[in-house]
């Protein structure tokens, strides 16, 4: 077989959207969903009584138990991302995506055989693990593959792919309930093995990323993979370059450690690391996750639709995020992160706050269809800021050296907080009803302020090029000024020695050319 399947530049880019990128994150949308779906039906019910809230005695427990099995997916997906801290540097990005694919086999498996409550909650465990190995480590590798004026695009295909995954989970869903006994249920569970299956196959075929082959010092294939992504000989003074690049931002520091993240340094990495995460807390907080993983529930309990109306309007809903996500990946790298970001919290701030006013009206059809105008709204809304751009800020503004460790880091504080989230979401709709959404529209107000102020632009910046901004930032609100004053392909003059005045209120900035031949 020719090497990456005899593809170059853009194709072969191309081919890693298609055949990785894509199945990997349709897998996560899909699993986010799907159990929404299965929740309500007949058969699943029997099979685990201890999960059906309306039939039981004490609907407080039941609401708690069917928090902990949908939240028991979310504590796998927290331990899956979270080794990645150790399995991407020491395995390589496609070994790891290799073995998150397995996993998550064996997850799907083990779900769609489960005759238990332990054995349901112990397959969503490992499910959930799978997921996050792919998670962490799938928009890692794109964005390292991925050339920087393109990146941005490439890696927005997270939003779209993710939105289509969560509508598949549903549809796949209404379609089985017609079925009789438990097929309905466990052919779901296992449909997600062809995805899975799908990411192994191509992952196998397709290049490692060049900034991990450098750092294990295999530099002539490092420099392979550098000419076919970008369509030129391995000779080329551009492949040169990029190799330079890399390898200097290297030795810009020390081995790696965990516990470096934590220390801010010249690079200011505490800095750069808290960015990563807060951008990943401030996903979770949008309120993207309770909607996602309840959005069947939220139509039929909380706003008093039929089952089946229900269960369709779910996956409409979800179909609503690749329009989303179609924009942020025509915009993404045109007005830059932070204008979608900004954008998106607004948006969601005003549409989470009409859907809990207008969501308490239950005896007014005109204000419940509102509510559901407003809740599709908010999922456009969220996927065209929040529904890929965080996970492209991680690996943007990270330093490469650390660049796996605060990738897994941040998205497992996501999975943290996503996990509290789908434990207390059922006994909140329960006391709480709409005016839950409230909380979460207070959130997505307070994000404007902190994402103007905090968050630096990274839209076409080189990975390496953000090293150089974070040096000559001397406090938490530099970033952003050095980042708009940083002309593109270009760094200060002593930018150890921070030549920039305290206040950046400099106007000389001695520039110098960094890609000089």
């Amino acid at each position: 077989m020719p090497r990456f399947l005899g593809l170059r530049g853009n194709s072969l880019n191309i081919a890693a959207i298609l055949g990785v990128l894509m199945p990997g994150i349709l897998t996560v949308g899909y699993n986010a969903s799907q159990l929404g779906g299965v929740l309500k039906q007949k058969n699943f019910e029997e099979q685990f009584p201890e999960i059906n809230i309306a039939s039981a005695n004490d609907k407080s427990h039941a609401s708690m138990v069917q928090g902990l099995v949908v939240a028991s997916y979310t504590i796998g997906g927290f331990i899956g991302t979270l080794s990645c801290i150790w399995l991407g540097d020491r395995f390589g990005r496609r070994r790891t995506i290799m073995a998150g694919s397995v996993v998550q086999v064996l997850g799907a498996v083990f779900m769609a055989s489960a005759g238990t409550l332990v054995q349901l909650i112990t397959s969503r465990v490992v499910l959930g693990v799978g997921t996050g190995v792919l998670l962490a480590t799938i928009p890692l590798w794109q964005s390292e593959i991925s050339p920087a004026d393109k990146r941005g695009a490439h890696v927005g295909m997270k939003g779209v792919f993710s939105g289509f995954g969560c509508a598949l989970g549903l549809f796949v869903d209404f379609g089985m309930s017609f079925t009789q006994g438990s097929v309905a249920w466990r052919f779901p569970f296992a449909f997600v093995v062809l995805l899975s299956v799908a990411v192994l196959v191509f992952i196998y075929t397709l290049p490692e990323s060049p900034r991990w082959l450098v750092r294990q010092g295999r530099l002539s294939e490092a420099s392979e993979v550098l000419a076919a992504l970008g369509d030129t000989c391995v000779d080329d003074e551009s492949v040169g370059a990029k190799i330079k690049d890399v390898q200097t931002s290297l030795d810009l520091f020390e081995e790696k450690s965990l516990g470096q993240i934590f220390h801010m340094g010249p690079q200011r990495t505490f800095h750069r690391a808290m960015l990563a995460a807060l951008a990943m807390l401030f996903l979770q907080l949008t309120g993207s996750t309770v909607t996602t993983f309840y959005t069947t529930a939220i139509f039929e309990k909380n706003l008093s639709l039929g089952n089946s109306t229900s269960t369709v309007l779910g996956a409409v809903y979800q179909l609503v995020g690749p329009l989303g996500g179609a924009f942020c990946v025509l915009k993404v790298d045109g007005l830059g992160r932070r204008v979608l970001l900004l954008g998106s919290a607004i948006g969601n701030s005003v549409c989470l706050a009409l859907v809990a006013g207008l969501g308490t009206q239950m005896d007014n059809p005109l204000a419940m269809r509102g509510a559901v105008f407003f809740i599709f709204l908010f999922h456009f809304s969220y996927i065209i800021g929040f529904g890929a751009i965080p996970y492209l800020y991680a690996t943007e503004i990270a330093p490469l050296h650390l660049r796996t460790t605060i990738n897994s880091f941040s998205i497992s504080i996501s999975w943290a907080i996503s996990i509290i989230l789908t434990s207390v979401t059922p006994i909140a709709f329960n006391s709480m009803g709409q005016t839950y959404f409230v909380i979460f529209a207070g959130f997505n107000a307070m994000m404007v302020p902190a994402i103007y102020y905090l968050f630096p632009e990274t839209a076409g910046r080189s990975l390496e090029e953000m090293d150089k901004i974070f040096a000559l930032s001397e406090g938490v609100l530099d970033a952003v000024k050095v980042a708009r004053l940083l002309q593109h392909g270009q760094a200060i003059d002593q930018s150890h020695e921070k030549g920039l005045d305290q206040n950046l209120k400099c106007p000389e900035l001695q520039l110098r050319e960094v890609y000089s031949s």
